[in-house]
């Protein structure tokens, strides 16, 4: 595990603890409101938790609905384990012209290792979520792959029985593409997810109805029932299939955001088809109109009445319909101009365009020639690449019309996308941009598997290679076809990697030399600090400023100072005191230190300075932290 171990060497701030454990998260909130449910030595009572909500009037029945299968634990325990990977960046790439100054982020690997990654930098920061997961119909290569190498007794001190332990690793092993491996595959994934989204944020996610039933129950249990929003129809193809007894011409989009009470999708732009029936036949000073019925097909007898407009024009409610307005109404209407009268002695009420909304409300029903078919999509992909490279992409309207549903054009939306494929999402994000001068940013992940055998033979090497070329041929061809367009049309890319720090016991001597015969090269370092700066709540794109004390390579970035190379001296701890009393840009908050390549004396000569510093200065917000 890459869990971070660290030790507090000097700190004048609020105490805080070595390590963070979102996993006690839940704990630490019921200890802090129902201190009187836990006992001396801290165990949870959960009887006398029952009796404090049932004072409250809060009904604590056990039964309840609940999905369970095989694997549930084992994916709660994964949930919560920390990512087993560090994080690199691809230093070439990002430091291109289009690229190094872009928010727009490409990462390559496992998702779930990559959202254990974002959390701590990007938590309650995504304002779009949308997958396109394995839909498990059996034959699109979805099998359980797990390289996590647990032993049945790890298990069981996470919080599994033995029995179940042995259960499950047996079908983890056997790469299983059962229900239930795709629920323990799916879980953790969209767990992790949720904490990424702000509060008025939205996941979207396709499937088919081979795991839509699993879906809906699981994004019930990890989203909330109550914040499910819409279960939305694609109907993606525009042909039967003959060689069949039922043709599916429909993907279902599943719909949940954070927090339902202050989350609401946005309205449509009209269309020119929803416009066509708004004309100015009698030059309208306020514009077109369309003619709207002043009756209804519902009402009361006594309701009916005949009026006598000043122009000399009678009208009778028509025979079995009701006055939709009263006389007193009609008349204002009249005054205003906003009735029509025909030539055949018919009269209408005006309704201008410009009193209608600015949109329309979504439908869930979405047909194919508004957000495209399965065949346009291939079409489209193949433009961009040649033929037979991906097949079955989602295509760029759809994600558009998503991405107009659920985002804004001003707010530096981030929208995120870890189950890339081909890249329609960044596409989307860089075409919708483009349209309305939007400065939304995507992140998207996508593991290194291996592609078809025609993409292969065209050269693509994995399908992160695919969906990295396929932003670029992207970009370049909004590039073309709108060259005074200025937005951001670059990406980053990062990639997880194995985890090159030797595996330390847990009740390791800090102050031990255990990393004496280890040498770290630059590169190596590099991906330490990306590791650590995302940690430390450091955006992957943020810029990192390189500070030089006597020599000596420090690197700062969000109030945190890292000290990661050998080679740090008395001289760079008195070039530090210096930068932090002369330089009033310079404002670390916390320093970093990689103990591995700083040795004890030096570590007690750093805090010892940094404290007298600080003690001087009566600073309230500084410490110092030695890493491994």
């Amino acid at each position: 595990m890459t869990e971070i171990t660290q030790k507090i060497l000097f700190s004048n701030t609020q105490p805080e603890s070595e390590q963070k454990t979102e996993q006690n998260e839940p704990l630490a909130l019921l200890k802090q409101h129902f201190a009187h449910c836990f006992d001396k030595n801290g165990a949870f009572l959960p009887e006398k938790m029952a009796q404090t909500l049932q004072a409250s009037g809060i009904n604590t029945q056990k039964e309840y609905y609940n999905l369970n299968w095989l694997g549930k634990s084992y994916a709660k325990i994964l949930k919560d384990q920390p990512p087993e990977t560090l994080l690199s960046e691809d230093i070439k790439h990002n430091q291109q012209p289009e690229n190094q100054n872009s928010q727009n982020v490409l990462i390559q690997g496992d998702n779930l290792e990559v959202l254990k990654h974002l959390k701590h930098a990007y938590k309650s920061q995504i304002k779009m979520i949308y997958i396109d997961p394995p839909y498990n119909t059996g034959s699109d290569g979805f099998v359980y792959q797990d390289d996590r190498k647990f032993t049945p007794q790890q298990l069981v001190e996470l919080g599994m029985d033995l029995e179940e332990a042995e259960r499950v690793l047996a079908f983890t092993a056997k790469k299983s593409n059962s229900h239930a491996a795709w629920l323990t595959f799916m879980y953790p994934r969209l767990y992790v997810a949720r904490d990424l989204l702000k509060d008025d944020g939205v996941i979207f996610i396709s499937i088919d109805d081979n795991e839509q039933a699993q879906l809906k129950l699981l994004c019930d249990e990890v989203f909330g029932e109550e914040n499910f929003v819409a279960d939305f129809i694609w109907n993606n193809k525009y042909t039967v299939s003959n060689d069949t007894d039922i043709s599916y011409q429909h993907e279902h989009i599943l719909c949940y955001s954070k927090k339902r009470i202050i989350f609401s999708l946005n309205l449509l732009e009209r269309t020119e088809k929803q416009n066509k029936d708004y004309k100015n036949r009698d030059k309208d000073p306020k514009g077109a109109w369309k003619a709207t019925p002043i009756h209804a097909r519902s009402g009361t007898e006594n309701s009916i009445y005949t009026i006598e407009f000043p122009n000399g024009i009678t009208w009778t409610t028509p025979k079995g319909r009701y006055p939709r307005y009263s006389k007193t109404k009609l008349q204002e209407l009249y005054d205003e101009g906003a009735l029509y009268f025909n030539k055949k002695g018919g009269v209408d009420k005006k309704t201008y365009l410009c009193e209608v909304r600015n949109g329309v409300t979504c439908g869930t029903l979405w047909g194919y020639d508004e957000v495209g078919h399965s065949h346009g999509n291939n079409e489209e992909i193949t433009d961009l690449l040649g033929k037979g490279i991906f097949n079955d992409p989602k295509g760029v309207a759809l994600l558009k019309k998503i991405i107009q549903l659920s985002t804004s054009k001003d707010s530096n939306h981030f929208i995120l996308d870890f189950f890339a494929g081909s890249g329609t999402t960044a596409n989307a994000v860089m075409d919708i941009n483009k349209d309305d001068k939007g400065n939304r940013k995507f992140i998207l992940v996508q593991l290194a598997e291996k592609p078809k055998s025609e993409a292969f033979k065209a050269g693509y090497q994995t399908i992160f290679e695919i969906t990295k070329a396929r932003i670029e041929k992207a970009a370049a061809k909004i590039r073309t076809e709108n060259p005074d367009y200025s937005g951001d049309l670059g990406f980053k890319i990062f990639n997880t990697q194995t985890n090159f720090q030797p595996d330390l016991p847990t009740d390791f001597d800090k102050t031990a030399d255990l990393f004496s015969q280890v040498d770290f090269t630059h590169e190596q370092l590099h991906t330490l600090l990306t590791t650590w700066r995302v940690y430390d709540g450091s955006q992957l794109p943020e810029k990192v400023q390189v500070i030089d004390l006597a020599g000596y390579t420090a690197y700062f970035c969000r109030n945190h100072l890292y000290l990661l190379a050998s080679g740090f001296t008395s001289n760079s701890v008195k070039a530090l005191i210096e930068r932090l009393d002369n330089d009033p840009d310079f404002i670390p908050e916390r320093i970093v230190l990689f103990g591995a390549n700083m040795d004890s004396a030096m570590q007690k000569e750093l805090v010892q300075a940094v404290q007298t510093y600080a003690n001087k200065k009566e600073l309230n917000n500084l410490s110092v932290l030695a890493r491994y």
